[in-house]
């Protein structure tokens, strides 16, 4: 009698690697949740969340990188205390502050489309920084406009009202971490590992 087996091709590594590096940036997202300020104008808190946001995108490129910041959401959906101020459920997906985190993934995918100009993966350190800073200020402007945009749509503000409470306080702190984003990656410590 003759037994038939069939082989099972096991994931590639390259898309393994790829998963690790998309859950550690996702799990580096999460935590910075503790680390949130509230502002008493804004129902939007300080976080450091996108520094990380940044660097997803700068790192793990146009695919892996939205990827990461999807599975950051996910958790949080489900019940992970990993939201800014260690919230959590599929409520803050669509509450005041949704835009921005659906913005987020949005801000990872534009900065590696113009970082690494397709989605093979290139070293953001070799990049030309006039590339990375314009990709990280694109980045801002999609996050700001989905954030401020939403939530002027769901509490029914004035735009300038949401632009004062969803943006103005927080312009400072960003572009602090734009500046932290580029000393991360101009100065070669973390290195592109490529699949």
């Amino acid at each position: 009698m003759e037994t038939h087996r069939e082989s099972v091709d096991p994931v590639a590594d390259d898309v393994v690697r790829s998963f690790a590096r998309a859950a550690i940036l996702a799990a580096l997202l999460g935590a910075t949740a503790p680390v949130s300020i509230p502002i008493p104008i804004s129902p939007v808190p300080i976080t450091l969340q996108v520094l990380f946001v940044f660097l997803a995108g700068l790192y793990l490129g146009p695919v892996w990188g939205p990827f990461s910041v999807l599975l950051y959401l996910t958790a949080g959906a489900v019940g992970l205390p990993v939201f800014a101020e260690m919230k959590s459920g599929i409520g803050i997906l669509f509450g005041q502050t949704g835009g921005y985190l659906w913005g987020y993934v949005v801000a990872a995918w534009l900065i590696g489309v113009m970082v690494h100009r397709g989605t093979e993966l290139r070293d953001p350190a070799e990049q030309p920084l006039p590339i990375v800073v314009v990709a990280l200020v694109a980045s801002m402007v999609v996050i700001y406009g989905m954030g401020v945009g939403y939530m002027a749509w769901l509490l029914e503000l004035e735009l300038l009202e949401a632009v004062a409470m969803g943006m103005v306080p927080f312009l400072v702190g960003d572009l602090l971490k734009m500046v932290a984003a580029v000393a991360i990656v101009k100065s070669k410590r973390i290195t592109q590992v490529r699949p």
